[in-house]
């Protein structure tokens, strides 16, 4: 890639420069909170897995450590307390699994590695 820009999915196109030319770019999957949001009502695949208005769940922003950031679920941290997430928790790459069998689904998160947020 011509301007050296890493995007979290991959792209195609490079959105900056334009560029065809992209490389695969293996990161550390370590980052940091940079925004967030507590769902109490998500899409059905959430509240499938026993997520709903008594059991929120953590969605945010993730500044990784090579400088691109992207979106996904957040563990480790309490949803039930959205005041005590604090912008900037230490993250670190994470997969959840759900379903058996054939049925069984991964899913991109991040969980934080700090204790008692």
């Amino acid at each position: 890639m011509k301007c050296s820009k890493t995007y979290a999915p991959p792209r195609a196109i490079c959105p900056n420069c334009h560029s065809e030319e992209m490389e695969w770019v293996e990161t550390s999957g370590k980052g940091k909170l940079a925004g967030f949001t507590v769902i109490y009502t998500g899409p059905t695949f959430m509240s499938e897995q026993g997520f709903d208005r008594k059991n929120p769940y953590v969605s945010g922003i993730v500044e990784l450590e090579e400088g691109t950031s992207i979106s996904a679920r957040i563990t480790g941290l309490d949803a039930s307390k959205p005041a005590e997430i604090k912008i900037g928790t230490p993250l670190n790459v994470d997969f959840v699994e759900f379903g058996e069998g054939e049925t069984k689904k991964t899913y991109l998160a991040f969980q934080s590695f700090v204790t008692g947020l």
